[in-house]
């Protein structure tokens, strides 16, 4: 599989390129599908191959669907969750020094709640493997998650614990357009 390098707001990401190309409009239609309209008017939307599609006016970067991802994960994210992507796609430790939001509306891939690498399931890896609509949480120390649920049942979660990438999951209903 080929990769490209990703940069969103200076940031590099190595993602997989898709060989099933999507038209402008309908990866804006995808990114923009991540967040409500609140947050989505105003951002700029980027493709995964470092390609502004459209410029925004506010603090928000919207991704289409990833290419080559088993689910429907596009996204809309502020600057400390572009950093912590970053992190995460690079394999590197990021350092957050204020919280940060995700929309994930369209809901996302199976993956595993505590190895984020995880390419699939294992007894121990607590794979989710029908991801819901919701809101990501990262915050700039640890310690403000114990006491939190670490497994999904039904409300807000700590997801990837004990990781660089560690943030709160919060489900939400299905979201419609």
């Amino acid at each position: 599989m080929r990769r490209a390098m990703v940069v969103l707001t200076a940031l590099v990401f190595a993602v997989p390129i898709s060989v099933h190309a999507q038209d402008k409009e309908e990866k804006i239609a995808s990114a923009l599908s991540a967040a409500p309209a609140s947050i989505t008017e105003g951002a700029t939307v980027m493709d995964w191959d470092m390609t502004v599609l459209r410029e925004g006016s506010n603090d928000w970067t919207c991704l289409p669907d990833m290419p080559d991802s088993p689910g429907n994960d596009p996204m809309c994210l502020d600057e400390p969750w572009l950093e912590l992507i970053h992190g995460f796609m690079n394999k590197t430790d990021i350092e957050v020094d204020r919280i940060g939001f995700g929309y994930m509306l369209a809901g996302g891939s199976p993956e595993s709640n505590v190895d984020p690498f995880a390419e699939g399931p294992t007894p121990d890896n607590e794979w989710l493997a029908e991801p819901v609509p919701h809101v990501m949480m990262i915050v700039p120390d640890d310690a403000m998650l114990e006491g939190l649920p670490t497994t999904p049942e039904g409300g807000p979660w700590v997801m990837w614990r004990g990781t660089p990438y560690v943030h709160v999951m919060i489900p939400l209903p299905s979201h419609e357009m």
